[in-house]
């Protein structure tokens, strides 16, 4: 499986420990708000800190990431003592999960990195506020393409919602008579 074929379905569930041992469930849609899981390979390593710092600021800086209108989870293959570690030094805001055993990476249909090299793959979905899976980025040498990756579909999102359509009272329907009057005006020469 790729992570491709789950685009526009359902997320998967997930279980993990958070950075702080305790159990932490990812139910899609159940918040309420959109959600990003970036998977990456390691915390602590130039990239991957990189990246969780980048979501970290635009927590503290961007209206679109701000608190209340989405929820951003981590998850790589670290165990949770070095998530811990890392949470802690780099002041991450949010859940970094340790999936040890890949299951998460499993369910998402997330592979080995780097052609190989590396035993996962940065990988960035967006799941809207229903759990729908919209849309995935995968980029592990391009650590910074995932926070303008996800900005622009957080607008997209929220301007979804603004856009839907009120619905409109239905126009009575047309008479016979209004009909067969309609289809006797000639046509302007």
């Amino acid at each position: 499986m790729s992570y491709h074929s789950i685009i526009g379905k359902e997320a998967p569930a997930i279980t993990l420990h958070n950075y702080d041992g305790e159990s932490f469930t990812f139910t899609a849609g159940a918040s309420g708000l959109p959600t990003v899981l970036f998977f990456y390979p390691a915390s602590g390593t130039y990239g991957c800190t990189k990246e969780a710092c980048q979501f970290r600021d635009a927590i503290a800086e961007k209206d679109t990431f701000k608190s209340g209108t989405v929820q951003i989870i981590g998850i790589s293959p670290d165990p949770v003592e070095k998530q811990k570690q890392f949470v802690e030094k780099e002041k991450l805001t949010y859940p970094v999960l340790s999936d040890v055993k890949k299951e998460a990476f499993k369910a998402y249909g997330i592979g080995r990195g780097v052609f190989g090299l590396l035993p996962v793959a940065r990988v960035t979905f967006v799941i809207d506020k229903k759990g729908v899976v919209r849309d995935a980025l995968d980029a592990t040498l391009n650590f910074g393409a995932h926070s303008k990756f996800v900005e622009k579909w957080l607008i997209q999102l929220e301007a979804e919602e603004k856009a839907v359509p009120v619905p409109t009272p239905t126009a009575p329907a047309a008479t016979e008579a209004t009909a067969t009057a309609t289809a006797e005006v000639p046509a302007a020469a």
